[in-house]
């Protein structure tokens, strides 16, 4: 299957200019097209609108112009010159714009320079990562701050239907790459309520490692894949095994939940992306109708490992 064009967003930080080199690479590895996208803030429209009317469109096209100089500075050197001589230029806030161009060109990733938020920033501001992964139909990837070549994906399966698209995805650019591929499942313990029974600690692990077994492991189909499985909580066991393993690049699913749930309860994902351990790509998994179903008649199901 082929592989389709890879969206870039850019801006005039480094972390983007680093993006802008690994969308390039990966398009060419693959042999698809690469187009680097610019969110411009075209602040003087609005203003030039209603004190200079007649004025407005000039305005906005000389903004947008420096806005593209400045970002096509930064790039040089870093990314090959026909992709920043090409930069895409556009006024609106960046997660609507890399969608928009996203669906225009019919992409199949969307690479974004991975920055650290202070709570802070993420509050008033939010990261586009985030709100890019909250959002968007196609993977996600985040360069970390490692600049060297992927020779390790390490993949984050959970235990629902996200597992299988996320697997997938991550063979595919395993085999893309020429990379080693591990894929680990986090057995979380149970909460301890209180005046709750108490449970068999033994049997319960041992529960779920023979779902894992029947349900998991059959969708890895890279033979050379190693399968493992790790005890504790679902971020601490993936951010360890990322450094203990070395791992170039983590590949997640995200369950796409509402935006006020994310925004209020989190996730591991989105803790993920404000820590960054590596290089990340994020894999949108969207719930079989069978699912949605019980959803919707309010029955009561588990809750994946982390979204």
């Amino acid at each position: 299957m082929a592989w389709k064009p890879i969206v870039v967003g850019i801006d005039s930080s480094p972390e983007a200019a680093w993006a802008g080199a690994v969308g390039a690479n990966l398009a060419n590895t693959a042999g698809t097209s690469c187009q680097l996208v610019h969110a411009a803030r075209d602040v003087l429209t609005a203003f030039a609108m209603a004190e200079l009317p007649e004025q407005a469109q000039e305005l906005s096209e000389s903004h947008l112009a420096q806005a593209k100089d400045e970002v096509q500075h930064g790039l040089w050197g870093i990314v090959p010159p026909e992709l920043a001589e090409h930069l895409m230029i556009r006024p609106g806030r960046p997660t609507w714009v890399l969608k928009e161009v996203a669906t225009e060109l019919d992409a199949g990733l969307i690479v974004l320079g991975g920055k650290h938020h202070t709570l802070l920033e993420r509050w008033f501001a939010g990261s586009t990562a985030l709100n890019v992964a909250r959002t968007t139909d196609v993977p996600l990837f985040v360069t970390g701050g490692l600049r060297a070549p992927i020779r390790r994906i390490l993949v984050a399966a959970d235990q629902s239907y996200a597992a299988q698209p996320t697997i997938k995805t991550a063979e595919r650019f395993a085999t893309l790459l020429g990379a080693e591929l591990r894929v680990m499942c986090a057995f979380e313990p149970l909460p301890i309520l209180p005046d709750a029974p108490t449970y068999d600690v033994e049997s319960y692990y041992t529960l779920l490692d023979e779902h894992v077994k029947r349900e998991v492991w059959p969708l890895v189909l890279d033979p050379s894949a190693e399968k493992i499985t790790r005890h504790g909580l679902a971020f601490d066991a993936i951010a360890r095994e990322v450094a203990d393993w070395h791992a170039d690049l983590l590949v997640v699913g995200s369950h796409g939940k509402g935006f006020v749930d994310r925004l209020l309860i989190g996730s591991v994902t989105e803790r993920l992306l404000n820590q960054l351990p590596t290089s990340l790509l994020v894999v949108p998994a969207h719930a079989p109708v069978t699912v949605k179903a019980a959803e919707r008649s309010g029955v009561s199901r588990a809750e994946p490992a982390f979204t």
